[in-house]
């Protein structure tokens, strides 16, 4: 059986290192912060302790998202790559550690918020990932998920991040709940692009058209704009939940 989060090692070389390039300018990757920023600021207002947070980035991969959590609180991340590990600390984040999502190496109730930021959906037994982060989340502690929406959208950038599987939003509430958390908010978002998103993927199964990754089909150019248009989406994800989009999102909580 394969390791959850494992891939084979030229296969992680080759992803971890575009992310690496291409993370801190690319549109989905800015405007998927913004988003994520939000949702962070607005459950650590509502934790409401007066020190600083401990958050936990199951899944950390080259760190970016580890940088955004790290203004937030005392940010930590957990990743089985050691090459993602390497890109981190290439980025000085020091505070990451080794480890499997269903086995993390960490002490019960020791975290006031853990993400998993397009991390679930590479897991074999997703149930059991989640089940950890209840068990290291502190009690009224929070998870944040960001998870890729549609198993019609599946495309390239799934198979070559070895994805298991794509969510709906009452999938993904079914999961959560059965790992024992309390399901706070659910919404899609990344509705800006869903449909350029969706021509876009059925274009490349119908011409057999395969690049080596997603994150290379880009106009640089266009980069700031695009990522203002994503973010954007965070204004108003602030007031109502979309009814579909290219990922989901939920909020979910550590009622014990």
């Amino acid at each position: 059986m394969e390791k959850s989060l494992s891939l084979p090692q030229e296969m992680q070389q080759h992803t971890y290192s575009i992310m690496y390039e291409v993370e801190g300018t690319h549109w989905w990757f800015v405007g998927r912060r913004r988003i994520i920023g939000s949702f962070v600021e607005k459950i650590c207002r509502e934790l409401g302790d007066s020190t600083r947070p401990r958050i936990l980035d199951v899944g950390c991969g080259t760190g970016a998202n580890l940088e955004l959590l790290g203004k937030y609180g005392d940010a930590e991340g957990v990743d089985v790559s050691e090459e993602a590990l390497a890109f981190c600390r290439a980025r000085g984040l020091e505070n990451v550690k080794l480890g499997e999502a269903e086995k993390l190496p960490y002490e019960d109730n020791s975290f006031d918020l853990v993400t998993g930021l397009d991390v679930v959906e590479h897991l074999d037994d997703d149930v059991a990932g989640l089940s950890e982060m209840r068990r290291v989340l502190k009690p009224n502690g929070r998870a944040l998920l960001f998870v890729p929406a549609f198993m019609f959208l599946w495309g390239v950038q799934d198979d070559i991040s070895h994805h298991r599987r794509r969510y709906t939003i009452p999938g993904l509430r079914r999961v959560v709940e059965a790992a024992g958390l309390e399901v706070e908010r659910t919404t899609y978002a990344n509705i800006s692009f869903f449909a350029p998103i969706l021509a876009g993927r059925s274009l490349m199964k119908v011409t057999g058209l395969k690049p080596a990754s997603e994150n290379n089909i880009n106009v640089s150019a266009l980069n700031g704009v695009l990522g203002r248009i994503l973010g954007a989406e965070s204004f108003f994800l602030r007031r109502m939940n979309f009814p579909f989009g290219v990922s989901a999102l939920c909020v979910a909580r550590r009622i014990e």
